[in-house]
């Protein structure tokens, strides 16, 4: 196992600075995708200025609610046009139920077309740190 680096509290509290900044970033961007429309975890994170983060969107959107952030988080979907579940069956049928509602159209293998449904942000708003 790799040995994690000492970082002086300065270190880490510039760390956790930059962490919220891009909460922020991705948080906003969710908010500004309307009813009808996806964005993907890659997408979130690329907007926000970190590419690789898709992961760290996926938990921000799990989150969000017991964070105490207002996110359309049912928007937000994996790279192929699928729900992303994580063994949590219901919170999947609910996002799949949502997005319906909104008009979003999901075939038989659960996916919607992302050229159809993607959202696209009109312009960037952070440059890509990485």
């Amino acid at each position: 196992m790799r040995e994690l680096p000492d970082l002086s509290s300065e270190e880490l509290a510039e760390i956790r600075r930059e962490l919220d900044e891009f909460s922020d970033r991705v948080y906003w961007l969710a908010q500004q995708v309307p009813p009808g429309e996806v964005v993907t975890y890659g997408q979130l994170a690329l907007y926000a200025g970190s590419p690789r983060a898709a992961r760290a969107v996926g938990t921000l959107m799990r989150n969000s609610l017991s964070n105490g952030v207002e996110v359309p988080w049912q928007r937000v979907i994996n790279a192929s046009g699928g729900i992303s579940f994580k063994g949590d069956y219901a919170r999947a049928e609910l996002q799949r139920r949502l997005l319906e509602d909104e008009g979003v159209v999901f075939d038989s293998n659960t996916k919607c077309d992302l050229k159809r449904f993607r959202w696209e942000p009109d312009v960037l708003f952070w440059e890509d740190d990485e």
